[in-house]
């Protein structure tokens, strides 16, 4: 996705200018993106970027007035407006639509304007009067930012395919880190999928002085959050309320257009109760699957319509299963192999909505922040499926996970659930298009901190907001039957059938338990999933792998280099293959793991 990238060295100029090329030309992924690179062969840095053409970014590099600093920034701001109409105020001089203002902000601040930085971001700062380079990220490290160290020199870029280009010693996987990915979905504890390449953690403020010394420092202290006094509940709904409805005017500046992605949850609904966009303002989409209308198209209808804003609907259809070859092969290679091969359809709708507008405001991340919400933990897998030695690492995985799960709740999910499990999926959606959520905003999260006790897991504020902001909304049921007020005994009875369509889905498609598995082959000429797909998902891997995208599966995993990696047991790998493409059984899960990791092979290493 858009980033950046860099060299700092003293060694040997002509290659690192070329390798800093070569960089940048690895992240070119998309027609849209614009580039550039920036040197001083004296201070022994350089550094490029790749961004979306007429983002915020798009005004890269950033100079103050005496070319005596210099700022490569990715990624977008959501400072506190009165923050920096005071930097005009006292004479300088910018256009707040994109990122210029921020050199101001260090003019003004020094090493400290990290901390009035509010967003996904990571840059490179070159201050030419005290002969430094400070790296920089957000303080959730959702922009990533990939490090190796050797003793001449320090590589840093957004993209560890940028570091791999240049170091072929880079381009082996480590075991611990792939293992962690088996067992749950991503590496842990802010080291990568390949050896040798570190990842800054977040709230990084990494000082390079002109001798090549690191000091690897943070601007950001997780406690000052932590130790916040609680609210009672009365207390904390009217402070959740201002804050909310304060901070979401941020999330629709700029020049550039902006569009919804609705679905039939809390978290959108939210916004948009609050948003008071004028009618056809605020275009709205939902994904959808082509055997039916979802609950979240459905539902994202009404609530648009409430709303004076119009909706499309966009459908996985017969020429994503055409493209799904390539689009999985550029899912793992956008993300790092971050994501997995289903980051194929998000590649794919993103594409799609990036028509719409080039901007994507989202409700993600909000079930996790207002609701503490875990979304991954380690699976249950086929031990069978991998080689002893590499099955005790996916074990230790487990030991490793529970670990770093004890702390407090919230700086789990924010900390570590967010830059660790979902970033992959972010990188794809970046990659297309720019993504935009409030419930990720440093003011909002820091009141989370200070939520009631009893808190944890209630709707009721949600709802509540919802209700406070339009009521008309509230009055539409969710996709999981949920509402502000309801006639006791029906609400319990929406919310139930609710609940028992998504777990029957579930159940016949990514989850299918293998005793059914065994039914629905027998019953396979009747196609009765059909009944039960598309109601709540947009996408189908288990019937997919068995029917539209069996030959690829075969192709890929039946192949002798796949069949020859270390860690594999192939003649299992032959057996699931085959049970599942027979319909006997349901491997979907196993399939996407091995699929995923022989593309990560292909893509990224050899």
């Amino acid at each position: 996705m858009p980033g950046i990238a860099g060299i700092i060295s003293k060694a040997n100029p002509i290659k690192n200018k070329s390798n800093l090329d070569q960089m940048i030309n690895v992240m070119m992924h998309e027609a849209n993106y614009v580039s550039g690179s920036y040197s001083n062969v004296q201070l022994g840095i350089y550094a490029g970027w790749v961004c979306h053409q007429g983002s915020f970014s798009d005004c890269m590099p950033l100079v103050n007035e005496k070319k005596s600093i210099y700022m490569i920034f990715a990624g977008e701001d959501f400072a506190d407006n009165e923050k920096i109409q005071k930097l005009g105020q006292r004479g300088y001089k910018f256009d707040r639509s994109n990122a210029k203002y921020i050199i101001s902000l260090y003019e003004e601040k020094g090493d400290r304007f990290l901390v009035d930085l509010n967003g996904w971001f990571a840059g490179v700062l070159i201050d030419l009067r005290q002969n430094k380079v400070v790296l920089f990220n957000d303080r959730y490290g959702m922009r990533r930012i990939y490090f190796y160290e050797t003793k001449d020199a320090f590589y840093f870029s957004s993209e560890a395919k940028s570091l791999l280009k240049i170091l072929s010693e880079l381009r082996q996987l480590d075991m611990r880190g792939f293992a962690e990915t088996i067992s749950c979905g991503c590496v842990l504890q802010n080291r990568t999928l390949f050896a040798g390449i570190g990842l800054l953690p977040g709230g990084s403020s990494w000082v390079i002085d002109k001798n090549g010394s690191i000091r690897k420092g943070k601007y950001f202290n997780l406690e000052t959050w932590e130790k916040q006094p609680f609210l009672n509940d009365m207390e904390f709904y009217e402070t959740l309320k201002e804050t909310f409805t304060r901070i979401l005017p941020r999330y629709f500046q700029g020049k550039e257009r902006i569009a919804m992605s609705l679905t039939g949850g809390l978290d959108c609904r939210i916004i948009l109760a609050w948003a008071k966009s004028p009618p056809g303002g605020l275009p709205c989409y939902s994904f959808s699957s082509n055997y039916r209308d979802s609950a979240d198209v459905k539902i994202a209808r009404k609530v648009a319509k409430n709303c004076g804003q119009t909706h499309e609907t966009i459908v996985i259809d017969e020429k994503f299963h055409s493209e799904f070859p390539r689009m999985a092969e550029k899912a793992i290679y956008v993300s790092d192999g971050t994501m997995d091969v289903s980051g194929s359809v998000e590649l794919y709708v993103n594409r799609l909505a990036s028509g719409i507008a080039p901007i994507r405001l989202t409700g993600n991340y909000g079930s996790e922040i207002l609701r503490g919400n875990v979304a991954f933990k380690p699976f249950t897998r086929d031990d069978k499926l991998f080689e002893p030695a590499f099955s005790e690492l996916v074990s230790d995985a487990s030991t490793t996970y529970y670990g770093e799960s004890q702390c407090h709740n919230l700086s789990f999910i924010a900390f570590k659930q967010v830059p660790w499990h979902h970033h992959a999926r972010f990188s794809v959606e970046q990659s297309q298009l720019t993504l935009r959520s409030p419930y990720l905003d440093n003011d909002l999260v820091a009141l989370m901190y200070r939520a009631p006790s009893n808190h944890t897991l209630s709707k009721q504020f949600s709802l509540q907001l919802i209700a406070e902001g339009n009521v008309d909304l509230s009055k539409i049921p969710t996709d999981r039957g949920v509402l502000y007020r309801h006639v006791p005994g029906i609400g319990r009875i929406q919310h139930l059938y609710a609940e028992f369509v998504a777990k029957t889905e579930y159940a016949f498609d990514y989850g299918m338990p293998q005793w059914l598995a065994g039914i629905d082959h027998f019953l396979a000429p009747l196609h009765i999933e059909r009944l039960f797909l598309g109601r709540n998902k947009f996408y189908h891997f288990r019937v997919w792998y068995r029917d539209r995208l069996s030959q690829f599966v075969k192709d890929v995993l039946l192949d002798p280099r796949t069949l020859a990696r270390p860690y594999l047991n192939s003649r299992r790998l032959e057996a699931i293959v085959r049970n599942h493409y027979d319909g006997k059984r349901n491997y979907t899960r196993e399939i996407n793991q091995v699929l995923t990791s022989e593309l990560v092979q292909r893509q990224l290493i050899e």
